[in-house]
């Protein structure tokens, strides 16, 4: 008896079939669960007439002499001069009536930068919640 030896090819061929098939599969689950699935839909919460407009600022002003003047906007429009006990005195008068009203410092370019940090410590000191730096644009 000859035995005969049979060359084996080696197989160089993938078969996609398998694949095909799971990605049919995949496809079809994706296509019937994206409709039942809840869009994120967000729930506003309701205002009532009790929103209150914004409070104009309160601003502190350091001249280039070191002096302070101090101007409420939501009253007028013209500055008084104070000293920083008059400062004081007038911060806690505006604090009790509304302590989310905002201040903002206005000062003078040739001012040192020490004594915006002494108003702004005051003020701190006073419970200020909103305290900002005015500044101007070029």
């Amino acid at each position: 008896m000859s035995m005969r030896r049979t060359k084996r090819r080696l197989m160089n061929e993938i078969n996609v079939v398998p694949y095909i098939d799971v990605m049919l599969v995949l496809l079809v689950i994706f296509m019937i669960t994206a409709p039942l699935v809840n869009s994120g839909q967000i729930e506003l919460p309701q205002i009532g007439k009790s929103l209150k407009p914004p409070v104009a600022p309160l601003e502190v002003i350091i001249k280039a002499d070191k002096s302070l003047a101090f101007r409420d906007l939501a009253l007028t429009t013209t500055e008084q001069k104070v000293n920083r006990d008059e400062l004081i005195e007038t911060m806690k008068q505006k604090q009790t009536k509304n302590k989310d009203q905002p201040v903002v410092i206005a000062a003078d370019k040739n001012v040192r930068y020490e004594e915006v940090i002494k108003i702004m410590d005051i003020l701190q000191k006073q419970n200020v919640k909103k305290v900002g730096l005015l500044a101007e644009q070029k």
